[in-house]
């Protein structure tokens, strides 16, 4: 058990690392690590990477608190964009919960890989969309929201990965965008860990310790330390070269992808 609350905390502050550095959040860390954890702690393969997901979606909660806190000191989040994203993130969150839930483990992780080596390419080759033709509206940002709660709920991220491309493709100005997005993390996360709590409270396969598909020696395991570390990876951004950063953890993303593609298919 030591050795298990072990590895929830040095998994924290690499996520909470790998967020400063890279500016993605850390679910795409976490979830891959938690579900090698759980297969190895013996978790049930048929509710282990939905714990995973929810778990990591349940951090988020409060790692996102702290980064919002950061940018709105800055007056960089723009609350006009962010109430519109808002209303379609939390009925997209719900929905993709619901959406996950349905799906076999096996299928998820598949769903995962695939995802994960999307990222891997982007990160990889630096690919940014260019300007769209037109600027934001409120419509086009309530349904980009729906889209962006639903993806990230089914795999456990905050939507970063999503907003900022979403939101510079709209003419929003990069700092603002990366703003807006670390604040739209709470909603996606809030209403998607409440989901998994309802729809998997009586998940009669989950370990003791656990609230719905939420286990909670991870959660607590990983939110002590990743949000002390988000500081330290912000730090040692600007002290490596930002390209090669996102090549390394580019690698990361394609082992992951790779195993949860083999192992499955």
């Amino acid at each position: 058990m030591l050795l298990t609350l072990i590895t929830y905390l040095v998994l924290g502050a690499l996520a909470g690392t790998a967020a400063g550095l890279f500016g993605i959040g850390g679910g795409l860390l976490i979830v891959p690590v938690l579900v090698f954890t759980f297969q190895a702690q013996g978790m049930p393969p048929e509710v282990l990477t939905h714990a995973a997901v929810a778990t990591s979606l349940a951090t988020i909660v409060i790692t996102s608190i702290s980064s919002m806190r950061a940018h709105q000191k800055k007056q960089a989040v723009r609350w006009d964009i962010f109430w519109p994203l808002t209303g379609g993130i939390l009925l997209g969150a719900v929905l993709g919960v619901n959406t996950a839930v349905q799906l076999p483990g096996s299928w998820l992780q598949i769903a995962l890989g695939c995802f994960a080596l999307t990222v891997a390419v982007q990160m990889a080759l630096n690919l940014k969309p260019d300007a769209g033709e037109t600027a934001v509206s409120k419509p086009g940002l309530s349904v980009a929201g729906a889209v962006i709660g639903w993806v990230s709920s089914i795999f456990g991220i905050g939507g970063g990965t999503l907003t900022v491309p979403y939101l510079s493709w709209r003419r929003v100005v990069m700092q603002h965008a990366v703003a807006t997005s670390a604040a739209c993390g709470l909603p996606i996360a809030i209403a998607a860990a409440i989901t998994n709590i309802w729809v998997g409270w009586h998940a009669p396969q989950m370990p003791e310790w656990s609230a719905g598909y939420i286990y909670l020696p991870a959660f607590m395991g990983i939110v002590l330390t990743s949000s002390l570390f988000a500081g330290f990876g912000a730090k040692l951004a600007h002290s490596l070269p930002p390209l090669l950063l996102k090549r390394i953890f580019a690698g990361f993303l394609v082992v992951v992808g790779l195993r949860f593609l083999i192992t499955n298919i």
